[in-house]
This record gives C-alpha cells, structure tokens and sequence, in this order.
C-alpha cells in the first residue's frame, strides 16, 4: 500500500563500554590562578597595594594610576641617566662642601626611577604633571621641541615587578632583557617602610620639609639633557678615524 509506513528495525545496541571508547575526552579547563603569571601578577598586585598603598588598575599586566600618590616624568633613557649622575655628582659636591668630608659614597637625590622600552620614568609628587608645561615655559624651555612628558591625574604606567632586596643606592643599568626590551623594571625602586612621598621632587614651597629634589632644579636638568640628546641625534654622524699605512 503505498504512503503506509514500515517500522524500522532496531540497529545493534552497543554496550556502555563501547560507548564510553568512542566518546571524546576534552579536559577541563584551566582556572586562571593555576597560570604562573597570573600569580605572578597577583603578587605583584599584592606589594603596590598593600605594602605601598599605591592603586592599580584592574587587568593585566599590572599598572598603576598616577595622579593619586605620585607622577611621572617621562624621558629617554640617555637623558635621564646624564641627569641622575649629574645631580649625584652636585650632592656629592654639596655635601663635600658643607662637612668637610670627600663626598664619597654619598648617594644621589633618593627619589624612585624605573626604566622601561628606551625610556626613563621618574616619579615625582603628584600634580607635577600640570605644573609641567608652565615651569617649562619659567625656565625658558618652552620653545624648543623637548622629548619630556609627564603623566598625571588619570594616566596609567606599567608597574615594575617587585624590587629583589639589596643594597642602597643606586644599582647598575639593567640587563638588556628587561628594561631596553619593553618590560619595565625599577632602576631606583621605592622602599617601603619609609614615606616614599616625601622623597618625590615637588616645587618648593616655604616651610615645607621633606622634599630631597626641588622639581625646578631636576626639570631644567633633564630638560638641558633632553636638548643635548636631541642634538646629537640631529647632527652629523661623527667621522671614524682612518687610519695610515706606512
């Protein structure tokens, strides 16, 4: 009869065994704290905040919030290592000057630097970012194209892992693998126990203590660096010396 339909038979039953063989097995998936460098960061996290009390921004990698305990300065690295070791070298003078001592050993300006990518960030107080281009202006550098910025209220700046202990003073450059290839890493790192605010240069203001750099004296310096930098790099490849044959 044609439209009537016919059962169909029943296809061999497998036995639960077989079944489960040809099931595939996927794994579970990893929960993101079980990552090396999601802990890594947490830890991270974990000494910015509780044991500076600095704030970070959610997400990684780790990064901090300017503008809220302090700014930053942010210049190529030349520049800023000609201006550390000329400052440590007029506090050392100083210092020489007023104890009759030789100066030696007398460490620089102690306010915290990292290096990051070919750039310099110094830290300094917070509200410096604006205060920036008009001291700039003061001190007749406002009119020349200078590689020095400043982040301030609301910017964000990579945070450098978590300083190893060691002695005080200011280390060597570090290795290329770190800082000249983009990961941030403490030059100068802070040192908790100790208000890492009072230390950060800020303008000079009568009848405040604390501050170990006057924001004048360390943005004419860099600023002076910055524009030798620049000019170098403008200017004529120095020729290489050939030599004679006799």
């Amino acid at each position: 009869m044609v439209g009537a339909s016919h059962p169909v038979p029943p296809g061999p039953v497998l036995p639960p065994s077989s079944v489960a063989a040809v099931s595939p097995v996927v794994p579970s998936p990893r929960r993101p704290t079980e990552n090396g460098g999601g802990a890594a960061s947490e830890r991270v996290r974990w000494w910015y905040e509780s044991v500076l009390g600095w704030p970070t921004a959610p997400g990684e990698p780790v990064r901090l919030r300017t503008g809220v305990r302090f700014d930053v300065l942010d210049v190529p690295a030349g520049a800023g290592y000609a201006t550390l070791e000329r400052l440590g070298r007029a506090e050392r003078a100083g210092r020489a000057g007023s104890d009759g001592s030789d100066g030696a050993g007398s460490p620089v300006p102690g306010f915290p630097v990292a290096v990051q990518g070919g750039r310099m960030l110094l830290l300094v107080a917070a509200g410096a970012a604006e205060e920036l281009p008009g001291l700039l202006e003061w001190l007749e550098w406002g009119s020349l194209p200078l590689d020095l910025t400043a982040v301030g209220a609301g910017g964000l700046v990579d945070a450098p892992p978590a300083p190893e202990p060691g002695p005080a003073g200011l280390p060597p450059r570090p290795p290329e693998r770190d800082g000249l290839r983009g990961a941030a890493v403490w030059l100068r790192p802070p040192e908790p126990g100790c208000e890492v605010g009072s230390s950060l240069p800020a303008l000079s203001v009568p009848g405040r203590a604390g501050t170990a750099l006057d924001l004048a004296r360390l943005v004419h310096t860099l600023a002076t660096q910055c524009h030798r930098v620049r000019l170098a790099a403008s200017g004529p490849p120095r020729a290489r010396p050939v030599a004679r044959v006799g």
